[in-house]
């Protein structure tokens, strides 16, 4: 998933979707360990994804302190 998509989710939409491949990237290490995962891409594109909310998360976050800290010192 790229990036702009993502950032057009809400802050609720981005915890669900990191939940859902926390899940998936578990699993997706358990079938690899025991040999039963075909696609071992899916292991990489769901670190990535995961990466990309953080990262996104972690902006909006900087940006709310940012602006807390410009109002409180007006």
């Amino acid at each position: 998933m790229k990036a702009k998509e993502l950032r057009e989710r809400s802050d609720q939409e981005l915890a669900e979707l990191s939940a859902q491949l926390k899940k998936e990237l578990f699993h997706n290490r358990m079938r690899n360990a025991t040999g039963q995962l075909s696609d071992t891409s899916q292991l990489g594109k769901a670190k990535k994804t995961l990466a990309r909310i953080n990262l996104i998360v972690g902006e909006r976050a900087r940006a709310a302190a940012r602006s807390q800290s410009a109002g409180s010192e007006a």
